[in-house]
C-alpha cells in the first residue's frame, strides 16, 4: 500500500470517528438551543473555551513529543516517562482549579457557580489521563479501536446530556416531591452538561484501561528532560492556539457593546451556535491531524518525504475546499440545525470563519517543518503572533462590532500564521509545494461562493439557491479531478 494511500486510509477511520462523534455531537446544537436561552447557550460556551487552556498545560507537549521520541527510542520506556509527566502536572492542575475556583468563577463571568471550575478540574484531569492512550494507539496505527471509544464517549454524553436535561426534569415535574427533586436545580443547566462530559471520560478511561494498565513506574529523567526541550514551546503554541480558537469566546464575554453580562452572553450564545456551522472544516482538519502527526514523522525516514508531504497538502488543501462549498453553497439548510431564530442574524460570520479554518488546516499541514527539525520555538512565535493579533483586534473593534471583529480576527490570525510558517519554513525545510495551483483553487471557490451571493439576492426560493448550489458543487469536483486526473489514478491504481 502506499504511503499516501495509508495516510488516506488512517485519516480515514479518524475522520469517520471524527464526523461520527462531531456529527452526534452537533445534533447537540439544534438540542440546546432549543431548550437554553441565547444568555444560557453563552454562558455554556463560555465555560468551554476555558477548558482547552487547562488541557495545554496538563499535557505540556507531550503528545507531540510522545510521536517525535517514540519513533527513534524506546517506544515502552517513552509511554511510561510522558505518561507519568502528565499524572504529576494534571495532578497540580486539579488541586490550583480546585483551589482558585471563586477567582476563576468571577474571571469567566459565572459567579454564581464557582462549583463549575471544580467540574471542569475533572474533566481537564480525566481527559488528560486519556491522551498518552490514544496518542499510542496512534503511533500503533490502530485508528478503528480509536474511533470505537471516541465515538462510544459522545454517545454516552448525548445520552447523560439528554437524561439530565430532559428526563430528569419531566420526572421531577411529574413527582415533585420525590427524594430526587430535593437535589435538582433547574438553574443548574450547564452544571448538568459538565456533568455528562465527567461521565463520557470516565467511561472513554474504562474503555482504555488495556493501554492504562500497561503502565507501569518507569520513569527515564534523562529520557524526560529531552522531550521537555522538545515539549516546552509547544505549551506556547498552545495557548497562543487556544488564544486564536476559544478565547475569543470569553472576550466577547468581556468587551461585547451589549451594556450588560446578560447581554454579552447573547452575543456568546449566537456567535458560538454560528461557529458550529464550521464543522465540516474542523472535522476536516482534526481527522488529518490524528492521521497525519504520526505518519509525517514516519515518514521523514524515507528519500521522497518532501514530495509525500507536498502531495498531502494538495490532496487536503482540495478537501477543505470541497468542504468550504458544502456549507456555504448549503447554508440555507445548514443554519436548520440552529433551532433557535434569533441567532440566525449571526450567520454572517460563517463563510470568514470557514476561511479561516482552511488558513489553520494549512497551518497545520506546513507545522511538520518546525517538528521535523526540532526547530519547535519556532511553532510558538508563529503562534504568539496569531494570539497577538487575535487579543488586539477583538480588544479593539469588539466594542464597536461584536461578533463580528471576532470573526475577522480569527480571519487575519490564521492567515497571518499560514503565510509566516510557509515563508520561514521554506527556508529551513524546501518542500515543493504546488503553491500557485493551491492558491488558483482556492480562488475558484471563492469565485463560485461570489456567484452563490447574487444567487440569495436574487431570490428567497430556498430550492433553486440550493440546485444552483449543488451544479456549482459539481462542477468544481469535476474540474479539479480533470486537472488531477493522472495523480489520481497514480495514487489508486499504482505506488505513491
Amino acid at each position: 500500500m502506499s504511503s499516501i494511500k495509508k495516510l488516506a486510509g488512517q485519516t480515514m477511520w479518524y475522520g469517520l470517528s471524527s464526523i461520527a462523534a462531531r456529527f452526534i455531537n452537533y445534533l447537540l446544537t439544534p438540542y440546546l438551543t432549543y431548550k437554553f436561552s441565547e444568555a444560557a447557550y453563552g454562558e455554556m460556551s463560555i465555560v468551554y473555551s476555558f477548558i482547552p487552556f487547562a488541557n495545554v498545560i496538563v499535557t505540556h507537549g507531550m503528545e507531540t513529543a510522545y510521536f517525535r521520541f517514540g519513533t527513534k527510542e524506546n517506544e515502552e520506556k517513552i509511554y511510561h516517562t510522558s505518561s507519568f509527566s502528565m499524572i504529576f502536572v494534571t495532578t497540580l492542575v486539579i488541586i490550583a482549579m480546585i483551589t482558585w475556583s471563586s477567582p476563576l468563577a468571577n474571571l469567566l463571568q459565572i459567579a454564581n457557580h464557582p462549583e463549575y471550575i471544580s467540574m471542569m478540574a475533572w474533566i481537564v484531569g480525566l481527559d488528560a489521563l486519556t491522551t498518552i492512550p490514544f496518542s499510542r494507539l496512534r503511533l500503533e496505527g490502530r485508528p478503528k479501536k480509536f474511533a470505537i471509544i471516541k465515538v462510544g464517549g459522545i454517545l454516552i454524553n448525548i445520552a447523560a446530556t439528554y437524561f439530565f436535561i430532559s428526563v430528569l426534569p419531566q420526572y421531577i415535574t411529574n413527582n415533585p416531591t420525590s427524594y430526587i427533586a430535593t437535589y435538582f436545580k433547574p438553574e443548574w443547566a450547564v452544571g448538568y452538561i459538565l456533568l455528562a462530559n465527567i461521565i463520557q471520560n470516565v467511561f472513554v478511561l474504562l474503555l482504555l484501561q488495556k493501554e492504562i494498565r500497561a503502565l507501569r513506574f518507569s520513569f527515564d529523567l534523562k529520557l524526560w528532560s529531552e522531550m521537555m526541550v522538545y515539549s516546552l514551546p509547544l505549551i506556547l503554541v498552545g495557548f497562543g492556539g487556544m488564544v486564536n480558537e476559544t478565547f475569543d469566546r470569553i472576550m466577547l464575554g468581556w468587551w461585547a457593546p451589549g451594556g450588560s453580562p446578560e447581554a454579552n452572553k447573547i452575543a456568546v450564545g449566537i456567535y458560538a451556535a454560528c461557529y458550529k456551522l464550521s464543522i465540516l472544516i474542523t472535522i476536516s482538519i482534526q481527522a488529518f491531524r490524528m492521521g497525519a502527526e504520526p505518519f509525517f514523522f514516519k515518514q521523514a525516514q524515507s528519500d521522497n518525504a518532501q514530495k509525500t508531504y507536498a502531495r498531502v497538502m494538495k490532496f487536503f488543501v482540495i478537501t477543505l475546499c470541497i468542504m468550504f462549498l458544502g456549507v456555504v453553497l448549503y447554508l440555507d439548510i445548514w443554519k436548520a440545525f440552529i433551532r433557535n431564530p434569533a441567532m440566525y442574524v449571526g450567520l454572517r460570520v460563517v463563510p470568514v470563519l470557514l476561511i479561516a479554518n482552511m488558513f489553520l488546516g494549512v497551518y497545520y499541514n506546513l507545522s511538520i517543518w518546525y517538528k521535523l527539525s526540532n526547530k519547535t520555538m519556532a511553532g510558538a512565535w508563529i503562534t504568539l503572533i496569531g494570539a497577538l493579533l487575535t487579543l488586539v483586534i477583538n480588544y479593539l473593534l469588539i466594542p464597536h462590532f461584536s461578533y463580528m471583529a471576532s470573526a475577522w480576527a480569527t480571519f487575519i490570525c490564521y492567515g497571518t500564521m499560514m503565510i509566516v510558517s510557509y515563508k520561514w519554513g521554506q527556508k529551513v525545510y524546501y518542500i515543493p509545494y504546488a503553491t500557485k495551483k493551491l492558491i488558483a483553487y482556492f480562488v475558484i471557490c471563492l469565485l463560485l461562493y461570489g456567484i452563490h451571493l447574487i444567487v440569495q439576492y436574487s431570490t428567497e426560493i430556498v430550492s433553486t439557491r440550493v440546485a444552483i448550489g449543488t451544479i456549482e458543487m459539481i462542477l468544481f469536483i469535476w474540474f479539479v479531478s480533470r486537472i488531477e486526473r493522472k495523480e489520481l489514478k497514480l495514487i489508486f491504481n499504482k505506488q505513491a
